[in-house]
């Protein structure tokens, strides 16, 4: 027992020597986290405790919709599994704090202006589409899209889609909706300025989200993602020789930007392969520019995605 308890202490010591001078200036930083579980009060609320909830939560409430809607919805036996299932999957604040926490620090890292937002739990009927919405100093999460890729309420809904409605996707959907407040809209049409555009957003994810996969960060499974890397050489090729790069034809993002099954080569590795490949082209470029250049990040995030690109000596990895 005492060796055990050595081995463990050197371990734990080899750990915390291992993180780097950034990381541990992150870990310092202040950040109080406060979370409202409008789920779990709605979950238990009778319709004598609405106008209590409508003041506290007006966002919900909209005053279009009268009071029997609400009445209905607290009754509604699908609403109620839904909330079981939320309770099931997240009883206490634990797990969206230990994601919450620590990327709350390292926006406000690299980014000192950022302000921790309230953050509201909900239920949504699987709103898939707004997993997660960011108003000014409000976060809201829809915890309901989130009780894993498997779970029953998902039958129905595509496999592609499925597959990142599970708790490994809160940290990466939050970023997400952080990073397009801060980076600069493409204002080109052409497929490269799409790509460096979700590259940067996938290369804040890699700053934000240090212990997170790189699978999860862009929605792949690992199976897709070695795909991914065992492919681009090819992908790349293959845009190089259509000359797609600054092509501005709308089919393009239809085919290697937008979420999909796959994307569309219309070749026969197309059920092979993930969708959102330009995006992680992107990626690769972004991260290849950041190693050659020496730019502040605020200059990464409004630059051109055709500089970007002709200076970041991108080569796929072979």
């Amino acid at each position: 027992m005492k060796y055990l308890l050595i081995i463990c202490v050197g371990f734990l010591m080899v750990n915390c020597n291992s993180k780097s001078k950034v990381e541990k200036e992150i870990e310092a930083i202040p950040m109080t986290v406060n979370i409202l579980r409008f789920d779990k009060e709605f979950a238990v609320a009778k319709p004598s405790d609405l106008p209590k909830l409508k003041a506290k939560y007006p966002l919900f409430f909209p005053k279009q919709f009268n009071d029997s809607i609400w009445e209905q919805k607290l009754n509604d036996t699908l609403q109620h599994q839904l909330e079981e299932a939320v309770a099931l999957q997240f009883p206490s604040e634990e797990k969206l704090e230990d994601v919450l926490h620590p990327l709350f620090q390292h926006i406000s890292y690299y980014f000192p202006k950022f302000k921790s937002p309230t953050v509201v739990t909900s239920t949504s009927d699987v709103d898939y589409n707004n997993k997660v919405i960011l108003a000014d100093t409000l976060l809201v999460v829809a915890l309901d899209t989130y009780l894993g890729s498997e779970h029953e309420f998902y039958g129905g809904i595509k496999k592609y889609i499925a597959q990142n409605l599970k708790e490994s996707q809160l940290g990466p959907d939050i970023a997400t909706q952080y990073a397009q407040q801060l980076i600069a809209k493409p204002r080109q049409r052409s497929l490269i300025a799409n790509m460096v555009y979700f590259g940067k957003e996938l290369y804040l994810k890699d700053l934000w989200l240090p212990e997170t996969s790189d699978a999860d960060k862009i929605g792949y499974t690992e199976a897709q993602l070695e795909w991914a890397q065992a492919n681009e050489t090819d992908m790349w090729r293959y845009f190089v020789e259509r000359e797609l790069l600054y092509s501005t034809s709308a089919k393009l993002p239809i085919q290697f930007i937008n979420p999909a099954p796959f994307s569309k080569f219309y070749l026969e590795i197309d059920n092979e392969s993930p969708g959102m490949i330009g995006r992680y082209l992107g990626w690769q470029i972004v991260r290849s520019y950041m190693k050659n250049n020496d730019v502040s990040l605020e200059q990464l995030l409004t630059m051109r995605a055709e500089e970007l690109f002709e200076k970041s000596k991108y080569k796929p990895a072979k």
